[in-house]
């Protein structure tokens, strides 16, 4: 067994898939008996007076770094590693805000991460054993964010579209994109490539169920 958590983060741009991606290798380990947690990026979203003070007279950035909390999403990234529980933030996106904390959750064997900035940022990025990158055509990346905004967020269609225009496209191509480099394994199309996922999850149990050292996928 591993001394220590495995973190495994799971990047892509938004509405690529990556959600979908975490939650199957989160079932798969699972019925394999490993002990997984997961955790979103979104979670980490700082408190909302924080954000607007950060950007001053500019409209938010959802998708900046600015944006989040990074310093605690570092701090409890490092006590995962360490095999210490931690309490993530709630968040609720119909009023932009943190609204308070889980109930503290141990990290299990494995932490499987997801979000936009996992790589880009190396206080993140160097915390985790294995990087994949779930990349999906821009045009189904639009409209699953049009799909989920509008029936989960309570968005209108308009509003996605300017935000689309204004900011989630640029931050994808300043930020998302070139962080691509950083990743172990590149996943196309998302979740309905079976054969990737089937690599992630071996490649995952024998690191936290095998002895020895495994060879890097």
């Amino acid at each position: 067994m591993t001394d220590r958590p495995m973190l495994v983060g799971i990047v892509g741009g938004s509405g690529s898939g990556k959600t979908s991606v975490a939650a199957e290798l989160v079932k798969r380990l699972r019925r394999r008996s490993v002990a997984t947690l997961l955790l979103d990026m979104d979670a980490y979203y700082a408190p909302l007076e924080l954000v607007k003070s950060r950007f001053g007279s500019l409209p938010v950035n959802w998708d900046h770094p600015h944006a989040f909390d990074l310093d605690l999403m570092a701090a409890h990234l490092a006590a995962l590693h360490r095999g210490e529980s931690i309490r993530k933030p709630t968040y609720d996106f119909t009023i932009s805000d943190r609204t308070g904390w889980e109930e503290s959750v141990p990290p299990g064997q494995v932490v499987i991460l997801e979000g936009l900035l996992l790589f880009a940022l190396p206080e993140l990025r160097d915390q985790l054993d294995m990087k994949v990158f779930v990349d999906t055509d821009a045009d189904i990346r639009i409209l699953r964010r049009i799909r989920r905004d509008t029936r989960e967020r309570g968005r209108s269609l308009e509003s996605v579209m300017d935000q689309y225009e204004q900011s989630v496209r640029p931050m994808h191509l300043e930020f998302v994109e070139p962080s691509k480099r950083w990743a172990d394994l590149i996943v196309p199309t998302g979740v309905e490539n079976r054969t990737a996922l089937d690599v992630i999850t071996r490649h995952i149990c024998s690191r936290v169920l095998d002895q020895g050292e495994p060879q890097r996928v």
